[in-house]
This record gives C-alpha cells, structure tokens and sequence, in this order.
C-alpha cells in the first residue's frame, strides 16, 4: 500500500469511528409548548419544577427538548391567539393551565394536551372520563372535593365561634356546582350558616364585596377558579381591611396575603404533569392515559394577616402548617 493510499485508509477509518458520536450529538428535539391561561409571574416555580422533573426524564432544553412558553394575562382572547400560534409550530405536546386549556382542546386539527384543571375537567367537556378521557387531552384536576372539609374546619380552628361563613366562586368554573354542594355539606356539618357569592368578571366581584361585608360573615371560603386566582391580592386587602379571616386551597393565596389555603402543593402536581408529556413523547396517545387527582397536600398560613386580624395560632395549626408567611 503506497503512503498515499495508507492516508486515504485512515481518513476513511477515523470517519466511519466518528459516525456514531455525530449520529449521538443529532438527536431529535421535542419541541413541548406551554400556554398559561395568567400571568407569567404566577407560574414561574411551577415551571421550574416542571423543567427539573423533564430533565430527570432525560430531556435538556437547548439539547433535545424545545420549550415555547406563552401566558395569556388572563385574557380569553389572547389565549385564543396564544393556542393558534402555537398549533402553527406543531409541537410534539401542548402543556396548558387555565383559560388556556379550552383554547388548546378545541384546536383543528386535534394536538396533544396535557392540563393543568382547577375544575372537573369531565363536566368542563374536556374528557369523557378520569379513567380513559377518551379524546386528545389528559392530565391532573386540582379539584379534591373531600378537602373541603378540613380547610372549613381548619377555618373554625382560626375563629372557634364562626356561625357564618361566605363563598365566593365563579359560576362558569367546570364543577363549581360540585364544590358548591360539598362546601355547603361541609358547613351544614359544623352547623355554619352560607352566605353564597358568585361572579363572572373582576367588575362583578367588586359589585359584590359589599355584600359580603353587608352578610357579616365570620369567614370567607374562595373556590380556587381563575377569578379568584387573579383576584386573589385585591381580595386579601378587602379580607384583611374588613378582618375576615379568607381561605382557599392553593398557597398562591396566603402568599398574596389570605389566611391560610390548604390544597394540593403544587410542585409535585407539576412534577406529575412531565410524567405524562414524558409518555406522549414516547408514543402514548392522551386518550388512554388516565386523569390523575393530586397526592400531595399542603397548609400554608400567613402569620402577618393572623397577626392584624388578632387571630391565635394554636399549637396544633403551628405543628401541622407545612409552610408559615411571615
């Protein structure tokens, strides 16, 4: 073999061993799409544990995992726009919360969703049911009926003389009536009379504060929609100013200022949702994979608004809080 053919020789050979380690570093990027139905301050740690629990799954972004996140602020229309936009990229599946999901289900043609629900995601038509949903979307429902017993009791803890409490909600949350009934079982069994408020818009809402106020209630049970998530600082400024103790089921309220929330930790609820945008990657179809309820729970208090509402934290809130805001 002549010197130039040797050369030739182990050019060819150091390309062929160089193959595989090309072939490695061209592996296919997932782009997954994110829509927010709020803003995109209030979905920030989430986002962060839902990174954390794709990268155990083996997806890097800037590697083989694209993330295109968008938020509504709130705005029916601009999730629409929003859900559009991201259809048009064709991503592998279309992560959503909020006033987001509708937009993102009712795409044409149908692309894979994994939500996010505050509601019953049955009665919001999103699925035909928890077991097998039947259509193009899956996910988790933060809606956990039976824990609407311990925050009214956790909230008679706070004032052990409360005769009467008000609710607040939005009639147009997908199992609002559900949350309603077992919050109205709940009070019945601690012998609470209901004060019901309802309202659709943030106008509608300050229309109806001062009816609240009119029912002297001794506390105050926000149903954990979309209003009252984008309400929420609004609503502990009236709550704290008029000293009625207010609570929900997501932490993102005592942090904004309300008494306490006991409800699901989110995180881990987050964490949970990369579990199945990992299987619809791999090939599972949304249909077959059954809605999950959370298994984590958390009571945060806020120890400021106790404070000025003159209000005694007893020894078995501190030991139980999981979290206290001070």
């Amino acid at each position: 073999m002549s010197l130039i053919q040797r050369r030739q020789f182990l050019i060819g050979a150091g390309s062929l061993l160089a193959a595989p380690r090309v072939l490695a570093q061209s592996a296919p990027i997932h782009r997954v799409a994110f829509l927010s139905g709020g803003r995109q301050s209030d979905s920030t740690i989430f986002l962060k544990a839902f990174l954390e629990a794709l990268n155990t799954a083996g997806y890097r972004e800037g590697r083989n995992l694209e993330l295109d996140a968008r938020y509504a602020d709130y705005s029916t229309e601009r999730a629409l726009r929003l859900a559009a936009e991201i259809a048009a990229r064709k991503p592998a599946v279309i992560v959503t919360t909020g006033s987001g999901i509708a937009p993102v289900i009712g795409l044409s043609p149908p692309q894979p969703v994994v939500f996010i629900h505050s509601g019953n995601p049955v009665d919001a038509g999103f699925a035909d049911s928890f077991a097998r949903p039947g259509r193009n979307a899956t996910g988790i429902s933060l809606m956990a009926l039976d824990l609407i017993v311990k925050r009214m009791e956790l909230l008679k803890q706070f004032r052990p003389k409360m005769r009467r409490v008000a609710f607040l909600a939005s009639p147009e949350h997908a199992g609002q009536k559900r949350e309603l009934a077992a919050s109205r079982a709940a009070a019945q069994q601690l012998g609470l009379e209901v004060l019901y408020h309802e309202a659709r818009t943030p106008a509608e809402l300050a229309s109806a504060l001062p009816l609240v106020v009119a029912g002297k209630p001794d506390g105050a049970l926000l149903f954990s929609d979309a209003l009252m998530v984008g309400q929420r600082q609004e609503l502990a400024g009236f709550f704290l100013q008029h000293k009625i103790p207010s609570a929900a089921g997501w932490s993102a309220f005592p942090d904004s200022g309300h008494l306490f929330s006991y409800g699901p930790e989110r995180q881990a609820v987050w964490r949970r949702a990369a579990h199945f945008v990992d299987q619809i990657i791999k090939g599972a179809r949304p249909a077959d994979l059954p809605i999950e309820l959370p298994t984590i729970f958390e009571l945060v208090v806020n120890q400021r608004t106790a404070a000025a509402m003159n209000l005694t934290l007893s020894q078995a809130i501190l030991a139980r809080a999981d979290r206290l805001v001070e």
